[in-house]
């Protein structure tokens, strides 16, 4: 081989290598190197993805629960918590509300017919507001004795309402069962005849609390 041969040899080599370094740099494969054998870095993984440990908040209590709308009435038939009462004891407290209307009265409702989630919604705030669970009994009932959830009872306002139903309600069957709470009513149907029980004094006393 001849000197000039060489030299030429030697410039192809050394621009072929270069050729490959640039392409390397540029993300190029070189041409020694198949496309079809060439490694593949593989994807990472996608993060796992975690549920959330937080617990679901509890849907608000609404008029489906037998929340009551301000300035409802025992006539108003678009509420829940009025027409689940149980019917015999709305007739009584319908037909009380009509005779007491000629006194210048509005028969309105605190509160009637509750879920057990409403009721016992009361009840924790009751155990929060009085400090234990014993004293809170003595306003709020559980979910499985309240006659509030059963249908049974009804809280009448205002307070004339109220004292205007102590006087009158046993000609309709209605009475005032707990000593501490005179807006609370439940049906008697003897009690036209005989007149209401004595009273508890509150339901701590009412044997029907103590399931």
């Amino acid at each position: 081989m001849s000197q000039n041969t060489a030299v030429r040899s030697t410039i192809v080599g050394l621009l072929v290598v270069a050729g490959a370094a640039v392409l390397g740099v540029l993300g190029y494969p070189s041409p020694a190197t198949s496309p079809s054998t060439a490694p593949v870095s593989a994807a990472p993984p996608a993060p796992a993805r975690h549920h959330s440990l937080r617990p679901e908040r509890p849907r608000l209590l609404g008029e489906a629960d037998g929340v009551v709308p301000d300035d409802t009435t025992v006539f108003d038939d678009d509420v829940p918590a009025v027409t689940h009462l149980d019917p015999a004891l709305l007739r009584a407290i319908r037909r009380a509300a009509t005779d007491a209307a000629a006194d210048g009265l509005t028969f309105y409702v605190n509160s009637a017919w509750r879920t057990a989630a409403y009721q016992e919604h009361l009840l924790d705030e009751a155990v929060a507001k009085y400090g234990s669970r014993d004293e809170a009994a003595r306003w709020v009932a559980t979910p499985a004795t309240s006659p509030h959830v059963s249908g049974d009872a009804v809280d009448i306002g205002h307070a004339e309402a109220a004292r205007w139903l102590s006087e009158h309600g046993s000609a309709y069957g209605l009475c005032q069962i707990y000593g501490n709470e005179p807006w609370h009513y439940e049906l008697r149907p003897d009690a036209a005849e005989h007149g209401c029980p004595p009273s508890y004094a509150d339901p701590t006393h009412d044997p029907r609390m103590q399931q």
